[in-house]
């Protein structure tokens, strides 16, 4: 079969992966890259597209350096955007759709009933944030806020307006990624296919003959560590893990000219509307971390999405029609944080592991990453993130058991949990809470404090993380 030789193959599709392809491919135009895509339900073609960088702010972000480096990532990645999109609208314009790609500012941050001391403590975390960076948060009145008409007893009590808070259709945004690398010819796609190395390089194996580059960038979402893994089994990756999320697209019950959204809880980005760019009105999300990608949604999560949004967000939900389910596995480092960068083996980047932040990040990512590859430069963007890294850990596990019980409350809270009425039931769920995550956390190895958020991995997975944690710091010594 025919070989075919590159200068850089990109794996991974999704939103990071196209972004970064376009990046090289524009910024050096005779370099030759090969896109590869992959199987599985990715988080970009599910995803919601808020481009905000202080709407999923919280206490503990603004309290630990990693969660502030974060913070200050998301607010660079929205200084881009606008410079960014028309690039890549400019590239792709004869493939543009007329009616757009749904791109709007402004968010609204509803603070209701239906709430914890946790998102007291976010709501007043994203007004601190606007204050030390400089980004227009302001407090209006609940009644102010277009397109809300909750249940009363789930009404927002406060609500703040974020007006440089951007958001798009995240599906027509792939659109015009595509459009763009369409239009470049030093671009080539191909479908999924198996990547190994060949000792001086990395050799792609597709249906139609090998693809060899002496660089590959592997933007593989969740399924990244498999990938790498295959490449080289003696490579020290930090693990990357899974966060499955469920969303909806429905009919409009209102015009919604901005996006709605409560503080981060529950391990989430809170609940949210997004408007997209056929009118219709986008909720998400639900999140449940999990160490292998899943295929489909769980129907508790869909459940919880459409009680969550017909009470908080608007009762004319119930009859609007649902045009389409979203489900997607969302990557994230097994210690809470991205991976992005170059590894210990020669020629191998990964882009990974960004959570809830990669379409929004991926200007950056796209930019800084294809600087790096093309002109050697390190980024100080991304040093912090390195793949290879020795695990961040911003937490002592009492902190991580203490916060992660605090989410656990708050979704109680939100799915209006009613214990019996006694006195001590408030305490004793909270008790329970905690008592539940110190006993599972004592099962981890030692050396590693697993970030809050992926907390339910350590009861509802215990023993396969115990293992993956425990292999990852044995490679490491």
């Amino acid at each position: 079969m025919a070989r075919r030789v590159v200068d850089v193959i990109v794996v991974g599709a999704g939103v990071v992966g196209r972004s970064v392809a376009f990046a090289l491919a524009s910024g050096r135009p005779g370099l030759r890259v090969v896109l590869s895509g992959r199987r599985g339900p990715g988080a970009s073609e599910a995803a919601g597209a808020m481009l905000g960088a202080l709407g999923e702010v919280t206490e503990a972000s603004l309290s630990r350096r990693h969660g502030r480096l974060r913070v200050e990532l998301a607010l660079e990645a929205a200084r881009r955007w606008p410079r960014w999109r028309s690039t890549v609208q400019e590239t792709g314009a004869a493939g543009a759709r007329p009616d757009g790609d749904g791109y709007g500012a402004g968010t609204f941050v509803l603070l209701n009933a239906v709430s914890s001391p946790l998102d007291e403590r976010s709501f007043a975390a994203i007004v601190r944030a606007g204050r030390e960076y400089g980004v227009a948060v302001k407090e209006v009145e609940p009644a102010d806020v277009p397109a809300v008409r909750p249940l009363d007893n789930e009404r927002p009590l406060r609500a703040l307006h974020l007006p440089e808070e951007a958001f798009l259709d995240a599906r027509r945004w792939l659109e015009s990624l595509d459009g763009a690398l369409d239009s470049l010819p030093n671009v080539t796609r191909t479908a999924t296919a198996p990547l190994r190395s060949d000792g001086s390089g990395y050799v792609l194996s597709t249906r139609d003959g090998s693809v060899a580059a002496p660089t590959v960038v592997v933007a593989a979402g969740a399924w990244t560590s498999p990938l790498v893994e295959a490449v080289d089994p003696e490579l020290t990756l930090l693990p990357v893990a899974a966060a499955e999320g469920t969303a909806v697209s429905v009919s409009a019950p209102a015009p919604l000219p901005a996006v709605l959204r409560t503080p981060n809880r529950a391990y989430a980005c809170g609940l949210h509307a997004v408007p997209q760019a056929d009118g219709s009105w986008y909720l998400g999300a639900s999140a449940a971390p999990a160490l292998v990608p899943g295929d489909n949604p769980q129907l508790g999560a869909v459940r919880f999405l459409l009680d969550a949004a017909l009470g908080q967000l608007h009762h004319g939900l119930a009859t609007a029609r649902l045009r389409h389910l979203h489900f997607g596995n969302r990557p994230i480092g097994l210690d809470g944080h991205p991976l992005i960068g170059a590894t210990g083996r020669p020629g191998l980047w990964v882009a990974t592991g960004t959570h809830r932040d990669g379409l929004h990040a991926s200007p950056l990512i796209a930019q800084e990453l294809a600087r790096e590859i093309i002109d050697g430069t390190p980024s100080p963007w991304l040093a912090p993130w390195r793949p290879d890294r020795a695990p961040i850990s911003d937490w002592t596990a009492q902190e991580a058991i203490a916060e992660a019980a605090a989410h656990h409350q708050a979704l109680a809270a939100e799915a209006r949990m009613r214990p019996p009425l006694t006195g001590a039931w408030p305490q004793a769920l909270a008790d329970a809470y905690h008592r539940q995550l110190t006993d599972a956390y004592g099962l981890l190895p030692d050396g590693f404090v697993l970030p809050p958020e992926l907390a339910p991995l350590a009861y509802e997975q215990a023993p396969a993380l115990a293992e993956t944690i425990h292999t990852y710091l044995q490679r490491r010594k």
